[in-house]
């Protein structure tokens, strides 16, 4: 049987090839079941990752005007709109917000649990009950956490770092508390993730032929359910501290901060590739998608998702150069920091390779990923810098790592992020939005990036340490620039989230396979079905096969009894 016997009717043809419709008599997971409590209650990976979707996308929206804030505040060198401790504040929730609330979920949570399933062949994850509890883990925690905002919050930075955390009278715990329930939420994903990829894959679909996207989440899930529970443990630990003064950490009662450091990098440092991995699985399928041509080495980008989640546990020293370590352990740190570079170099070289003879097209998910590139190379190298200690000494704690940071992190995991928001748009929703609104709102997030973080290299270069409330004079002009370029990043994400809302009621329906990828998840119809596809399919070519045409591609999908 071929590939429209699968989806259960006769093949359709449009303007891209033949697909099959799955299923004419199922309606789509959408309008499969009606009623709020058909959502509430649902098990469908799908519409869970909608879910997701419509939680995570406001936490954007939010930490991004605690930004705001910040930089209207330092538009002048001082008092501007707040007082410093509300300023203190606000640096503490945008960090938290982005970082666990934003940038570690994202990704996972909505892509990897909408297309994973649908990638290797799966009618749903592993552990359905488990997925629909892990969502409403993370929305209390979520609830918990801006709770604890609306209390007076943390004025410590996302890293809570002692002594301050443990001596603070403003509200650590309850955002302790919070930042536990979301790891929970976490590696309740995980686990998922990790055992829908042994166990659920369709007949003929070896690790060799798992779409790199399922490599960057599998590799992802194995750091947060290893690392995750040292963070959870250990914060809970400055919380306790915070309440009821044990001295774990606090050195006026024989505590040590630094061990908080070991512990909190431990976790923190695998954490970036937490945010970073997923993003990389996405440009993965982007890159071959439109350039119609299969990855110039399948098995390196594979591999070296691995590698950093593997290299990733090892590197965490290297945030505390000025702590008082060793030479001998500030090397090895440092050396082990930079060997993540060659894993990362493996991807885009392998990535630019894809491009060369590619039919490239220029579509919107295209664009954001020539935007992903640079921040990525641009980021990493000022990475490679940080790792060096002779250089760090001078760098640590000013706006330069801050720049730092937000290039790899904040600009690789929100450029990723929105092209697979349009990249996928068409499978999740059925609807097409509009290109040309797309284009021009990629280069306003890519131009307003640029202009807000370019100057805090200059300004952490020039010695203006982070978080600083005021600041002399001589810095007011690059932190001019740095404001102006959020308003502009500001706007264009306004811009985006509009155009892909518009296209929920009035975009142009979409067809099966808008991109003629060869990914698995596009071999359903045009809005899957409640349970992907009727029968269990047997893969018998591989997610990148572009020399096939698109009847021999879909005629290598059989199906197999369930």
């Amino acid at each position: 049987m071929i590939a429209q016997e699968i989806e259960g009717t006769a093949p359709t043809h449009g303007a891209h090839g033949a697909h099959g419709a799955h299923g004419a008599h199922e309606r789509d997971y959408l309008r499969a079941d009606a009623g709020v409590r058909s959502w509430l209650l649902t098990t469908d990976h799908k519409r869970i990752g909608l879910m997701f979707y419509a939680i995570i996308v406001p936490m954007l929206l939010l930490g991004g005007a605690f930004a705001l804030v910040l930089r209207t505040e330092l538009l002048t060198p001082g008092p501007t709109v707040i007082d410093a401790s509300t300023y203190n504040r606000m640096f503490t929730l945008h960090g938290v917000v982005m970082v666990w609330l934003f940038m570690i979920p994202s990704i996972p949570n909505i892509f990897g649990n909408f297309v994973l399933p649908i990638m290797i062949g799966a009618k749903d994850l592993a552990f359905p009950r488990l997925n629909l509890a892990s969502l409403y883990v993370y929305a209390i925690g979520v609830v918990v956490t801006l709770g604890a905002a609306i209390a007076g919050g943390a004025d410590t930075g996302w890293t809570f770092y002692p002594p301050y955390s443990t001596v603070t009278p403003a509200a650590v715990m309850p955002v302790v508390i919070g930042i536990f329930i979301l790891g929970v939420s976490s590696i309740m994903t995980a686990v998922n993730f990790i055992a829908t990829t042994h166990t659920m894959r369709a007949r003929g679909l070896g690790w060799g032929r798992l779409p790199l996207f399922t490599w960057a989440i599998y590799s992802t899930s194995i750091i947060m359910l290893l690392a995750t529970p040292v963070l959870g443990l250990t914060i809970l630990l400055v919380g306790l501290d915070n309440v009821y003064h044990f001295g774990i950490f606090d050195p006026a009662l024989g505590g040590d901060p630094v061990l908080f450091q070991h512990l909190f990098w431990f976790y923190s440092h695998p954490a970036v590739y937490i945010m970073v991995l997923p993003a990389l699985g996405v440009i993965s399928e982007v890159v071959c998608t439109f350039s119609q041509r299969q990855p110039a080495s399948y098995w390196a980008i594979a591999l070296s998702s691995l590698g950093i989640a593997f290299i990733g546990f090892t590197g965490w020293g290297h945030h505390m150069f000025v702590a008082g370590m060793s030479e001998l352990d500030a090397g090895i740190f440092g050396a082990l920091s930079m060997f993540v570079a060659i894993f990362s170099a493996i991807k885009v070289f392998t990535w630019v390779a894809t491009l060369q003879k590619g039919a490239i097209h220029f579509s919107t998910p295209m664009l954001y990923f020539f935007w992903f590139l640079f921040l990525f190379v641009f980021g990493g190298m000022t990475g490679v810098a940080v790792a060096t200690q002779s250089l760090d000494v001078h760098w640590h704690d000013t706006y330069f790592v801050v720049a730092h940071f937000h290039f790899i992190m904040v600009g690789g995991t929100l450029t990723a992020f929105l092209a697979a928001a349009h990249y996928w748009f068409p499978k999740m929703f059925g609807r097409m939005y509009s290109e040309s609104m797309g284009l021009l709102t990629s280069f306003g997030v890519f131009a307003g990036f640029i202009l807000t973080f370019l100057p805090q290299f200059l300004l952490g270069n020039a010695g203006m340490p982070r978080r600083y409330y005021s600041y002399p004079e001589q810095y007011q002009w690059l932190n001019v620039l740095s404001t102006g370029g959020a308003y502009l990043l500001s706007g264009a994400l306004l811009l985006t989230l509009v155009n892909l809302l518009i296209a929920l009621r009035w975009g142009a329906r979409a067809p099966a396979n808008p991109w003629r990828s060869r990914s698995y998840e596009w071999l359903t119809a045009p809005i899957p079905t409640k349970h992907n596809f009727t029968v269990t399919p047997i893969i018998e070519r591989g997610p990148y096969d572009y020399h096939l045409t698109d009847e021999e591609a879909h005629a290598r999908i059989s199906a197999a009894a369930d």
